[in-house]
């Protein structure tokens, strides 16, 4: 889809957050299809391989079914709404307060690489960023909408479950923060009620200076969808790890958050770890597939790989 086609659709601006929310709940309690635009990276992808959002039918929609016909000025029900949200200041900007950083939902991954909080208190999050596409989708991709359309390829998302970040919703019924370990439900699919908006995410920060992890294997460099991503956070103390946080993309229909790894590497000291244990926890937490960017047997590799590399530049003997 181009430009040019997004007259198809029905387009709205709001003033602020409660705007929004309000006008969210209005279509979900109608049943009726909207889509949040702030940078459309993946929206108008969707659009030209599958539209999400069916277009109008031109002219004057009739009512039916026995309903009340639409005043003037009111729009039919079952008419797609795209709401441009990428101005919304609530959604916009990154602030620290204390040991906790929030990133507003559509806050671009641009601005993230180029945001001195982010690159001195969580700089996995300006590392992944530098590969998440080419400069242009940067400059308009956003992490809300990474995590609204739940792809277990998303660069974001992973980023974000190594740092067990909050995902902070809001609704006409008020705020809900949801755990990353509880967002994703399934392929594509989130825990987010209809209603509901991301506003923000908010991690609690490890110490500073602590040990991070991202590694991504595509067919190149930039401009490539993961074959297999790992992102990770970490505190170590004594030779023992006091805190563990794993992101894994394209090896499950969700974002892999690696438990059996995790618990493993939590239990004892990382001297004691054995790359075939480590290699079991891995093949217990992924479920990969053949597809057009990979086959199951090469992420099943770059999976174990990778997850070493790691507790390698931790200290464990694997």
């Amino acid at each position: 889809m181009s430009l040019a086609d997004l007259p198809r659709f029905e387009m709205r601006r709001v003033s602020g957050l409660g705007s929004l929310c309000e006008l969210v709940a209005e279509q979900a309690a109608l049943g009726a299809p909207v889509a949040l635009l702030a940078g459309g990276t993946d929206w108008m992808v969707e659009q030209e391989l599958g539209p999400a959002l069916a277009a109008p039918a031109p002219g004057p929609a009739a009512p039916s079914g026995g309903g009340p016909a639409a005043t003037p000025g009111s729009r039919p029900a079952a008419t797609p709404l795209v709401v441009d949200v990428s101005r919304l200041p609530d959604l916009c900007g990154v602030a620290l307060s204390g040991d906790t950083l929030r990133v507003g939902a559509a806050t671009t991954y641009l601005e993230m690489r180029r945001s001195d909080v982010i690159c001195e208190r969580a700089p996995l999050l300006a590392r992944m960023s530098r590969d998440v596409g080419a400069v242009q989708i940067q400059a308009r991709g956003t992490l809300g909408g990474n995590l609204a359309t739940a792809s277990p390829a998303a660069d974001g998302v992973a980023a974000l479950a190594a740092y067990d970040a909050t995902v902070v919703v809001q609704s006409v019924r008020g705020e809900r923060r949801i755990p990353m370990s509880a967002l994703q439900t399934g392929y594509k699919r989130t825990s987010r009620a209809p209603d509901e908006v991301i506003v923000a995410v908010e991690i609690a920060l490890p110490a500073p200076r602590s040990p991070w992890y991202w590694r991504k294997i595509g067919a190149r460099r930039a401009q490539a969808i993961s074959k297999v991503a790992l992102a990770g956070v970490a505190e170590v103390r004594s030779g023992r790890l006091t805190r563990l946080g794993l992101g894994m993309a394209s090896v499950a229909p969700t974002t892999a958050l690696l438990p059996s790894v995790r618990a493993l590497c939590l239990s004892r000291p990382l001297a004691e770890l054995t790359a075939a244990e480590i290699d079991a926890a891995v093949a217990q937490d992924i479920a990969p597939i053949d597809d057009v960017r990979s086959t199951r047997a090469y992420r099943e590799h770059c999976a174990r790989a990778v997850v070493r590399e790691l507790l390698r530049q931790l200290g464990a003997p694997v």
